[in-house]
């Protein structure tokens, strides 16, 4: 393995299958009655493709009604998986199970937590046991990592629900970039959910639309997440390194002892920043700030946004927490939302196609938050988003404005990220250093 460090945690399991044959002989005098036998292969077991998993399921017959009053007590009627079909009810599920609505009663009376069991989810399964027609136990599989346990104990039913952990493997990507930070990612089959989060954590101090170059280039170390050896999903980045004209941008993901996870650059200061740089994904420049000739009215005026040139209804993201105090249309603007961030600062977002309808007027909005979406109206020639940054009513760039800072890491805290920091930053090395020798070979 390349790492070894405390987001790792490799497991191997190894299982053995086979089926157990259960043969039940029962005496009756001159006559024997051999036990029904009833095995359902349920699928492939994920920890290989030869591996199978089998559900057992043993048949009891009143073969002999002459059976013990001990044995008759204990009668258990083994499992039934039941997996939910499009338009099931609760109902219908547990009358399948061989339940009435006594039983569904009985569950639901657990509380709020049993509720859950009401929102079933075509292709999630059911596994029921009945003892004496009585429900024993319930398993609800809501999916590979979360179940609920239903099971009766002293004649009540008790309520768990399990959450199993991920098994976590750390990868890597080292790239170079030729045309742009999408398309490099895709050649290098990153994960589209990776390169969106990259995106995010540098875009404080990248601007994707306007600086990158033929050249640049990125190192990343993510999770993947893995149950029974099967992958998943992608999880988080946990270091990261962005080099663009000749400066490199380095991000930490670090959780605190409180449980509150960021990114920080390795002197300890927050990788955000009170507003994004850009304010819509992977576009292009089509008019910077200051004078130029006006595209509709032919004429020299000072452009006091910039425009960005996107694809009609790609989403706009508010560059920085705040207030909506304005969602209508504004004159030549057409539909424009303008975001009042306080201390003096407001952003507005021009030409929108449509608002976003949780974006109404007067609520707060969180920074990145979806407020409308790319269009042309009002006076524009063509689809583009355009963007103001205001300071105390007055107007500055938008691509070379000084952004303040967001807090750093607390004091209390530096220690103990130093020294979860330092192999993060040595294995982005390690890995850089794999690109360059690659490169040069």
């Amino acid at each position: 393995m390349l790492f070894n460090s405390s987001y790792t945690n490799l497991v191997q399991i190894k299982i053995l299958h086979g089926f157990f044959i259960l043969l039940g002989v029962v005496s009756t005098g001159a006559s024997l009655s051999l036990l029904s036998l009833n095995a359902n292969a349920t699928g492939k077991h994920s920890l290989s493709d030869n591996e199978a998993r089998y559900t057992l399921t043993l048949s009891l017959p009143a073969y002999n009604q002459k059976h013990s009053a001990q044995e008759t007590a204990n009668k258990e009627f083994g499992s039934k998986i039941i997996k939910v079909k499009k338009g099931d009810t609760i109902s219908d599920i547990f009358n399948q199970a061989g339940l009435g609505q006594s039983a569904i009663n009985e569950v639901l009376a657990l509380g709020k937590k049993a509720k859950r069991l009401t929102q079933l989810v075509p292709g999630q399964t059911l596994e029921f046991k009945l003892t004496n027609d009585k429900l024993s136990s319930l398993t609800y599989t809501i999916d590979p990592r979360n179940k609920i346990n239903v099971y009766r104990n002293n004649d009540q039913l008790n309520f768990i629900r399990e959450t199993r952990e991920y098994e976590k493997r750390v990868t890597y990507a080292a790239v170079e970039i030729r045309n742009s930070l999408f398309e490099a990612a895709q050649k290098a089959e990153l994960p589209e959910s990776v390169t969106m989060d990259l995106a995010y954590i540098f875009g404080w101090d990248v601007d994707f639309a306007l600086d990158i170059r033929n050249g640049d280039s990125f190192t990343v170390l993510y999770e993947e997440l893995y149950l029974d050896r099967k992958k998943i999903k992608y999880g988080d980045i946990i270091a990261a390194e962005f080099t663009t004209q000749g400066k490199t941008f380095k991000a930490i993901r670090y959780t605190d002892p409180k449980g509150r996870s960021d990114y920080y650059s390795p002197d300890g200061k927050s990788m955000r920043k009170a507003f994004l740089r850009t304010p819509v994904d992977f576009t292009r420049i089509s008019s910077r700030y200051g004078n130029r000739k006006h595209p509709t009215l032919k004429k020299w005026k000072k452009h006091k946004g910039v425009d960005y040139a996107a694809p009609r209804g790609t989403p706009v993201k508010t560059s920085g927490s705040g207030k909506i105090v304005h969602r209508a249309t504004k004159g030549a603007y057409g539909k424009t939302v303008i975001v009042d961030h306080g201390n003096g600062y407001k952003t507005l977002y021009a030409h929108l196609n449509n608002y976003n309808r949780k974006a109404r007027n007067g609520r707060n909005v969180k920074q990145g938050q979806v407020i409308g979406y790319v269009g042309s109206t009002g006076r524009a020639t063509g689809p583009h988003l355009h963007y103001e940054f205001r300071v105390r009513g007055k107007h500055r760039n938008p691509l070379t404005v000084k952004l303040p800072d967001a807090s750093s890491i607390a004091k209390k805290y530096r220690a103990d990220f130093n020294t979860k920091a330092k192999p993060l930053l040595a294995q982005l090395d390690m890995v850089k250093s794999i690109r360059v020798a690659t490169l040069s070979f």
